[in-house]
């Protein structure tokens, strides 16, 4: 069973970054996408940013310019660095492995932006 454990939430100010990280139990070769999503409370969950296998990348529009979505395939994990970080980013971050038509989930780590 694919496992993806999330790390780097937290409380910041207005402005601010954070680095959440991605942990996969297994190579991330071995995925289509990884991804990273979050839910804010009484929202659905949305897509923040996607990295495929040929290392192209789609974001948000809300996070164009602010967001970046990394990989390090020696370390099985991908990564978010989040800059300029506006209150409207706060939520819960889950991490997202696609292989074919199945999509893993990690657990989520909490981002709280305040002003």
């Amino acid at each position: 069973q694919v496992q993806l454990v999330e790390s780097g939430g937290g409380l910041v100010q207005t402005g601010g970054s954070l680095r959440l990280s991605c942990i996969a139990s297994e190579s991330i070769f071995r995925f289509n996408t990884m991804g990273w999503y979050r839910q804010a409370p009484g929202k659905q969950r949305e897509l923040v940013a996607v990295l495929d296998s040929a290392s192209s990348t789609n974001y948000a529009d809300s996070v164009k310019g602010r967001f970046t979505i990394s990989r390090d395939n020696a370390k099985n994990t991908v990564y978010l660095q989040m800059n300029s970080l506006k209150s409207e980013d706060t939520g819960v971050y889950y991490c997202n492995a696609q292989r074919w038509s199945t999509f893993y989930w990690g657990q989520g780590t909490q981002v709280t932006v305040s002003s």
